[in-house]
């Protein structure tokens, strides 16, 4: 499986958006400070995931995600959050 996640910061209040194969192992790389573009933007939050069957398909939803049409999705989930 593939997936396309949102992590937000509790630190920045932003998000970020990647995506894996593997989601936990990625999710404790990101708490541990072993991702380079979050490190510094820990504590980090899982908000948001999608699983696709195949990483092409990842891939594109994650450049959707990442480009400003995806503004709408973020508000939404900001308007969620309760932190």
């Amino acid at each position: 499986m593939n997936y396309v996640y949102i992590l937000y910061s509790k630190k920045d209040k932003k998000f970020y958006t990647g995506k894996t194969s593997n989601l936990l192992v990625r999710l404790e790389k990101h708490i541990k400070g072993q991702v380079g573009s979050t490190k510094n933007r820990r504590p980090l939050v899982l908000v948001h995931c999608e699983v696709f069957k195949t990483g092409g398909e990842a891939f594109l939803r994650e450049k959707e995600l990442k480009y400003p049409s995806a503004g709408k999705l973020k508000s939404e989930l900001r308007k969620r959050l309760v932190l």
